[in-house]
């Protein structure tokens, strides 16, 4: 669940979330406004995370993102599940 990491920082608006995960990833992960906008609404749903309109750096209006407590909960739940397979596939790599 790549995109509940960065609202766990602080909450941000999505274009800011997108950018962040792009300068994280080192810009291997390019994500487009709609899949972005699709995940949000998938992770509201779930009530991962939660959204409030409010004014952006330059006062426009943008929907800022936050993780809810269960939002952090299954973050921390998946970023565990993560880091085993990880190390099981680097267990596989190096026996190769």
């Amino acid at each position: 669940m790549p995109t509940l990491t960065t609202p766990a920082l602080k909450p941000m608006h999505g274009y800011g979330i997108a950018v962040r995960l792009e300068q994280m990833s080192k810009n291997v992960f390019r994500l487009n406004a709609g899949s972005l906008f699709a995940a949000f609404q998938r992770l509201q749903r779930a009530g991962l995370i939660r959204g409030e309109w409010k004014a952006t750096e330059n006062s426009r209006r943008a929907k800022y993102y936050a993780l809810t407590d269960q939002g952090r909960k299954r973050l921390n739940s998946e970023t565990r599940e993560w880091g085993r397979q990880v190390a099981a596939i680097a267990r596989i790599l190096q026996a190769s």
